[in-house]
């Protein structure tokens, strides 16, 4: 019988009035001293086994040459945007799906790609500003600087993105 079987039958006894208070809790403080009973050598349960750690989890793989290739689709990314001057939006959607595509392969891409979401969103709302000026006249010539700019400045960042620079777009939001 184990030990907390003992206590309940002392209660069950104590609760029918068969033992008084001091009775019960000396009888209690006798079996708690004494401590359970030793088991049967057949009864006895199954050692556990040893704890055995997991094997260690390897590390993701990096590319053997993880900054050339951070500064190749870096430079690529940023060359993208001048696609939206041969096919329609493509300068707008291609730097972002190469962003979110790669960011996560190539942690150092994600600042690259974040410069270049910002520029593009700068020439976008800049474009419908300058487009409204056109009405004033002054709009034409900063449209002409926009366009201009909008070649020039992800060139200037794919030049220094292939170096290991991370640029910074001027003037960008």
């Amino acid at each position: 019988m184990s030990l907390a079987d003992e206590i309940q039958k002392l209660r069950d006894l104590h609760q029918a009035g068969a033992l008084n208070d001091a009775e019960f809790e000396s009888a209690k403080a006798r079996l708690l001293a004494a401590g359970p009973p030793p088991l049967p050598a057949s009864s006895s349960p199954p050692p556990m086994p040893a704890y055995t750690p997991p094997p260690p989890v390897p590390a993701p793989a990096a590319p053997a040459d993880s900054r050339a290739a951070l500064n190749q689709w870096a430079m690529i990314l940023h060359l993208s945007m001048l696609a939206g001057f041969v096919v329609p939006l493509a300068g707008l959607v291609a730097p972002i799906v190469i962003w979110q595509m790669k960011k996560k392969e190539i942690p150092g891409l994600d600042a690259h790609g974040c410069h270049a979401a910002n520029w593009i969103i700068t020439v976008f709302i800049c474009g419908i500003v300058f487009a409204l000026l056109c009405l004033v006249i002054i709009g034409i010539p900063l449209l002409i600087v926009l366009g201009v700019v909008s070649i020039v400045f992800p060139v200037i960042a794919a030049v220094k993105a292939s170096n290991g620079e991370l640029w910074r777009y001027p003037m960008s939001f």
